[in-house]
């Protein structure tokens, strides 16, 4: 039978899924997860996009005192299934929900604002309280002052454990606070107004967490987890769940299981596999496959338009672009050339994220990309090191597209360029590729202005290369092969197409060389490497993949000149 509810995508409210009858992917025993955690505040770090807020949302009608009908919603979910004494808690604790996920502004003074807004808002869903004969009337003064938001700062700061504490004695009982992707304000003002977001943050978390007697359980969603030192000083009761940990592993996007449900229920017909393919590769503590919920979702209603890389960039991909763009990151570059082609790269990962560091320490760009949701731990190697890999081909083009940008922005060679040379290349039209050859290496030195670094622009044109036909070519370059070491090697997946082992040689020019000596060493350079490619079998691979024809290509360079001589 067809299923008949339809998926409401970006909706992240729960009650509202569940009484406009929408698709719901059934997470629901995480509120047991929580209820059962020895944890009495607990950082849940996970991607955006990961079903963070649509969590957090039903934890707040599970739990919310003034709402008992809300126990109809979880009535035919997992959670309703539970011991006796979880489903007790239900409708059973006051409850204070702040999101930050919309907090985003160039200055302090407006995040500032938004911020109190958020805040302003908690309050008012709680304004009965008003009502309450034990409010001293000083109590009622800065509620007021909080709801119309002209609260002073301490107020402010201070203003969850004042609500928690009018709850209590409200309801005589216990409090859940709800902190949704706290992290927001601080990705939005790091280079701006770091130190003032941070200050005001920490002031915020220690009021609300800090030896509040009126808590039952802190949650708290964001991307990253900030330092301890930053925003948590002080609070020995925070216990952080991250990627790297098996908690909570499978409740933040999708299983396998769940994935396959959705596709069969919304009669999706494409082979699974290119699904996994486009949409899986997480890992998380010990769970593997877990695929991104945004994405599957996207594609379920969209599927007949085909694979789609559905994970927009947002502002966490600013600072990923502009470290890959820096002049001298041609080793994170090096680095991700690696990952393009599959490979792992070994790093450090840091859980205890500090921003302003991240424009000193440049490895903590991988410990960004992890948690952010752009790369997946393979496995771990030791102590803080990982394998880190590349989870999916969605993930794989916007690392594409990143170094795409960079050649054309920064080192000005254009993609339409860069296409037609490639494709003169494979096509083996050698006199039409050493034209555009020409003119993407000269553009190449005259961004790094070296002589003596040509590696650099080798590798530059790799990583073109690889952002292009990394698809449909396996590209290997500086590696083993045969009996010696070859430059580049383009191994198609068809092989039917041309295969391609190419041989680098640099010369340099004599100021009073003569045209004629230099023409002859040139020439003499250009068989050495030919005979080089035959003697050492660069093209070994190739022939172990069956590829029917194979391109020779020793590329002679003097000073900035390449000149190309087939085979």
């Amino acid at each position: 039978m067809a299923n008949t509810k339809k998926l409401d995508i970006g909706n992240s409210d729960f009650r509202n899924l569940m009484q406009g009858n929408h698709y719901f992917v059934d997470k629901s025993l995480f509120i047991k997860e929580i209820i059962n955690s020895q944890s009495a505040v607990m950082l849940l770090p996970r991607p955006r996009r990961f079903g963070k807020t649509l969590n957090m949302s039903m934890l707040n009608y599970f739990f919310d005192v003034t709402q008992p009908e809300n126990q109809q919603l979880f009535k035919d979910l997992k959670i309703w299934q539970a011991e006796d004494e979880i489903k007790a808690r239900q409708g059973k604790h006051p409850v204070i929900f702040l999101t930050f996920k919309d907090v985003k502004s160039d200055n302090w003074d407006e995040c500032y604002r938004q911020i109190a807004t958020v805040i302003a808002n908690a309050y008012k869903k709680n304004k009965y309280l008003l009502d309450d004969a034990t409010l001293d009337e000083n109590e009622v003064r800065i509620f007021k002052q909080i709801l119309s938001r002209n609260a002073d700062v301490v107020d402010i700061q201070f203003s969850i454990v004042t609500l928690c504490e009018l709850l209590y004695r409200h309801h005589n009982e216990k409090v859940v606070v709800l902190i949704d992707e706290y992290d927001a304000p601080i990705q939005s003002g790091y280079k701006l107004f770091y130190e003032k977001v941070v200050g005001f943050m920490r002031s915020l978390m220690t009021g609300a967490f800090k030896d509040n007697l009126y808590l039952y359980k802190g949650v708290i969603t964001g991307i990253l987890r900030v330092s301890k030192e930053s925003i948590f000083s002080g609070l020995n009761n925070v216990t952080v769940f991250s990627v790297l940990d098996s908690r909570f592993s499978d409740q933040f996007g999708f299983t396998e299981e769940e994935t396959r449900l959705i596709l069969r229920d919304f009669e999706v017909t494409t082979d699974f596999e290119e699904v996994r393919k486009w949409y899986n590769g997480y890992k998380i503590g010990n769970t593997t496959n877990i695929y991104n919920p945004w994405s599957v979702l996207n594609y379920a209603i969209g599927y007949k338009n085909g694979f789609k890389p559905y994970w927009v960039n947002t502002s966490s991909d600013s600072l990923i672009k502009d470290r890959i763009k820096e002049r001298d990151a041609e080793q994170t570059r090096s680095e991700i050339l690696e990952l393009i082609k599959d490979k792992t790269i070994k790093k450090e990962i840091n859980e205890n994220f500090v921003f302003p560091d991240f424009n000193t320490e440049k490895e903590l760009l991988w410990s960004l990309l992890v948690f952010a949701g752009y790369l997946t731990i393979d496995q771990h190697v030791g102590r803080n090191y990982y394998q880190l890999v590349i989870p999916n081909y969605e993930l794989k083009t916007v690392f594409q597209d990143i170094i795409l940008s960079w050649l054309s922005t920064e080192v000005k060679i254009q993609k339409t360029l860069l296409e037609e040379t490639t494709e003169h290349l494979t096509n083996n039209e050698i006199k039409k590729f050493e034209k555009g050859f020409k003119k993407i290496i000269g553009d190449t030195f005259s961004y790094y202005d070296l002589d003596g670094e040509a590696e650099k622009v080798y590798q530059s044109y790799v990583l073109g290369l690889l952002a292009l036909i990394g698809d449909d070519y396996i590209i290997k370059s500086n590696r083993e092969s045969g009996e010696g070491r070859y430059d580049i090697l383009l191994i198609p997946h068809d092989r039917t197409k041309n295969g391609v082992v190419i041989e680098i040689k640099q010369i340099s020019k004599g100021k009073r060389e003569s045209q004629k000596s230099f023409v002859k060493r040139i020439n003499e350079t250009i068989a050495a490497a030919a005979s080089q490619i035959d003697q050492n079998q660069y093209y070994k691979e190739l022939v172990d993949h069956q590829v029917n024809t194979i391109i020779k290509l020793p590329i002679v360079f003097a000073g900035k000149e390449p000149f190309v001589f087939p085979v």
